[in-house]
């Protein structure tokens, strides 16, 4: 059997990148998070941050550093959560969303790991998640 259970990101500032994705999710940081290791818990994941010595950003799209993951969150106002992570020292990218709306927007989080604010067409909103729509 096997079962996912942490998705751990590398670092220089365990608790400084917990507190950012903490903010963005709306979740805590976990109890017992130190300076070598935090996490959040979401759902039956952790999303851990691991303290690593000599810590080089990404540069995606430049594929002499790239990227080895991203985030992606699913929004249902772009601009609303724009605003919300700029504020909370993330950085803009690219912008990939098109007149309609729909789309996604690449971020970089404070220490350059990737991240992407998206929004589906079709995705309903529900008080018990998401609702995706069949995709062909």
């Amino acid at each position: 059997m096997l079962r996912l259970t942490d998705f751990i990101i590398d670092c220089p500032d365990t608790m400084k990148l917990a507190a950012f994705y903490s903010e963005v999710m709306g979740l805590p940081v976990k109890e017992g998070s130190n300076e070598n290791w935090a996490g959040i818990q979401f759902g039956e994941i952790e999303l851990a941050f691991m303290q690593v010595e000599d810590y080089r950003a990404p540069q995606w799209p430049d594929s002499e550093h790239p990227k080895q993951f991203h985030l992606d969150f699913e929004v249902d106002d772009v601009e609303a959560e724009q605003r919300r992570v700029l504020a909370l020292g993330a950085t803009l990218q690219r912008d990939c969303t098109g007149p309609d709306g729909y789309g996604f927007r690449v971020y970089a989080d404070p220490i350059g790991h990737p991240f992407c604010l998206c929004r589906n067409k079709g995705v309903i909103w529900t008080d018990q998640g998401l609702t995706w729509p069949e995709r062909d």
